[in-house]
């Protein structure tokens, strides 16, 4: 039981984690400059963008779970159990975010899954 819950603090903070910093960036905008000063420019504006910011500490919370999960599970349950947020993802990043999901995606994230539950049984 212990091994499911600590998969879920996993995937749904993970998730979440990954739509907030996927918003700071679109509101950030692209990043072209990779010089030096560009990057400490960069790094001080997303320390001050709240989205990216949230992010972070929500995409911490899976690390340590993660730490967690395999001291008690094995990894070839961990990560491909860990991996059902791909699923997740992708219904948020359509539903959510407005992307475009087309039907290969929505078929790779199905057989990702369908793999979850298989690894499960």
């Amino acid at each position: 039981m212990m091994r499911w819950i600590l998969v879920a603090l996993i995937v749904v903070p993970g998730t979440v984690g990954d739509l907030l910093t996927t918003v700071g960036m679109k509101r950030h905008g692209e990043v072209n400059d990779f010089s030096v000063p560009g990057l400490a420019r960069l790094v001080w504006q997303l320390s001050r963008n709240p989205y990216i910011i949230v992010g972070i500490v929500a995409m911490a919370i899976p690390f340590f779970a993660l730490m967690d999960l395999l001291s008690i599970a094995k990894l070839s349950f961990a990560v491909p159990a860990t991996a059902s947020s791909y699923l997740v993802e992708t219904a948020l990043a359509k539903y959510l975010l407005g992307e475009e999901v087309g039907w290969k995606r929505w078929a790779g994230a199905s057989l990702v899954a369908i793999g979850v539950m298989l690894i499960s049984i």
